[in-house]
């Protein structure tokens, strides 16, 4: 409420148009002092971010999956090509090349590559695919820039 000023003698009443800051001072560093007693008691969340490059061993087997425009599927097992398929052959064939593994289905990973102008939707498709079929170990190849 805007007080009211009496100037001098006179009669006639003025508001003074002003806001008194004071309080708001008052409530900024009650606040601020809160802030800075509770900061360094909030615990803060570890996030585990897997890393490039930091494998123990090189797997014995490595089935790759290229994916090239026009979604075009490629199969290479250790590097080297087996066939082009399409999604739902190449599901039975990798699955086909994980049980010939001497480790077993659970020792070969399963790695999706793609070109630079292939949709990302397609590799998650193909990835989705392979995880419903029971492909236990699928994950992403990762180039680094010195390569």
């Amino acid at each position: 409420m805007a007080a009211l000023a009496n100037r001098g003698g006179s009669r006639r009443r003025r508001t003074m148009n002003e806001i008194n800051m004071v309080p708001f001072i008052d409530v900024m560093l009650v606040l601020l002092i809160i802030f800075m007693v509770s900061a360094p008691l909030i615990t803060t969340g570890m996030v585990d971010v897997p890393s490039v490059g930091h494998a123990k061993a090189q797997p014995p087997k490595v089935v790759e999956v290229v994916i090239r425009d026009g979604a075009k599927l490629e199969m290479r097992v250790d590097g080297q090509a087996v066939g082009t398929y399409e999604l739902d052959q190449l599901i039975g064939q990798v699955q086909a090349a994980q049980a010939d593994a001497a480790g077993g289905a659970e020792q070969v990973p399963v790695i999706i590559s793609a070109q630079r102008d292939v949709r990302y939707e397609e590799v998650v498709k193909v990835m989705d695919k392979l995880q419903r079929a029971g492909v236990p170990r699928v994950g992403l190849a990762v180039r680094t820039t010195g390569n």
